[in-house]
């Protein structure tokens, strides 16, 4: 296997939403000249478009690999880094070996500090891409190169219910479970009536069996969210998510001994070293690593960490064009355990169409489960309408 990185190029790719992410805007929340907007429920920025960044990386013989990152904020911060750092040290690098690729881009900057952030953000985009490369040289799915696919259907919960009252998230979430879907999440940082109100609106209005979970968006001190989470375990709950800020490694595990609901975390983290601590804290129980931000060489470990823990892992799915999603399907096919896979329905079927199958079949999400595709590499690739977007 014989090549060389000739070429590493990055694009931005914005979507244009009807909706904000979460719903429509609060008393209070306004969308600034950059078009982002802070949820005042978190104090978290969030842009009004659908944002990510994708990069291309062409061999001197003629192949191709496509990777993904988050960027739905500051996405020029990672093309610079591309740019400027990344693509000079992997221009002449032999392809076909993405983890060691990786740790020795992630050397590159440790001592500086970046160990985080952008810089770990665009190494994600790379690590897919290198893996995507590898299996469409070999002609065999990532989740082969993994150690083969454990699960050919993935179960999906529910992510989020955009309505603006709390009838019509009730609405909503009954809508979904009529097409077949038995996981809902919703966000704290928009239950105008309060958490605990949605929680039993949510819970009468779908019955006994659903799972029901909440995002706290790390809002709450330790104490605060005990007190919440107990009021809503009478609900069923089953799982409360990011309850403290991520810095609180100690508060969240204190949450964790106290409640009788799994704790789940991990969107903001990106390395096995992120992920260690709060593992030795036994801050959570469930980990949700997220492929825009970790890559695939990292997702794995995590995986591994937390199957060695007895930790559940249920992945996160953030803002994409369906290129990093398509790696955390392959990547989470291979885990031992997946009770669930996040699904963000607002993003990842209206954006299906930005990609197309690398074999015969297309991922897909219907009734509840996720099917993966069948081609080599990611399994999919830039179709003609993000081609379109990525040439304009």
């Amino acid at each position: 296997m014989n090549d060389r990185i000739e070429r590493v190029t990055t694009y931005i790719v914005e979507i244009p939403r009807e909706v904000p992410y979460l719903g429509p805007l609060r008393p209070g929340e306004t969308v600034n000249r950059r078009g982002y907007i802070v949820r005042q429920g978190n104090r978290t920025l969030y842009p009004t478009s659908d944002r990510s960044v994708v990069l291309r990386i062409d061999t001197e013989k003629g192949l191709t690999g496509w990777g993904e990152t988050y960027g739905i904020v500051a996405p020029e911060a990672v093309r610079a880094i591309v740019d400027d750092v990344v693509a000079p040290v992997l221009e002449g690098r032999n392809p076909f070996a993405p983890a060691v690729i990786h740790e020795d881009l992630y050397d590159l900057m440790r001592v500086r500090g970046f160990f985080g952030g952008f810089y770990l953000d665009t190494l994600a985009a790379v690590d897919i891409a290198l893996w995507d490369l590898l299996g469409r040289r070999l002609g065999v799915p990532i989740s082969t190169l993994l150690g083969g696919r454990r699960h050919k259907r993935i179960p999906a919960y529910v992510s989020g219910l955009p309505k603006a009252t709390l009838p019509e998230r009730v609405e909503f979430a009954r809508e979904w479970q009529a097409k077949g879907y038995r996981g809902f999440k919703f966000a704290a940082v928009v239950a105008d009536d309060g958490v605990e109100a949605e929680m039993a609106a949510l819970r009468e209005a779908l019955g006994p069996e659903p799972d029901i979970m909440v995002d706290l968006h790390w809002r709450h001190t330790a104490a605060e969210a005990i007190r919440l989470i107990r009021r809503l375990e009478p609900h069923r709950l089953a799982f409360a998510e990011a309850p403290c800020p991520p810095e609180d490694i100690a508060g969240t595990a204190e949450v964790a001994r106290a409640v009788g609901v799994p704790v789940a975390i991990g969107e903001e983290l990106r390395t096995v070293f992120e992920w260690q601590p709060r593992m030795n804290a036994r801050s959570f129980g469930i980990g949700q690593p997220e492929m825009g931000r970790t890559g695939i060489t990292e997702f794995i470990r995590i995986g591994a960490l937390c199957h060695a823990q007895n930790l559940a892992v249920m992945p996160h799915a953030t803002i994409g064009v369906g290129l990093f999603m398509a790696a955390s399907l392959q990547a989470s096919s291979a885990l031992q355990k997946l009770p669930w896979h996040e699904y963000q329905h607002s993003i990842f079927t209206p954006n299906l169409s930005l990609t197309h199958p690398t074999g015969t079949r297309h991922m897909g999400c219907e009734a509840g489960f996720y099917t993966l595709p069948d081609g080599p590499g990611l399994g999919v690739e830039p179709g003609a309408e993000m081609l379109t977007r990525l040439e304009g």
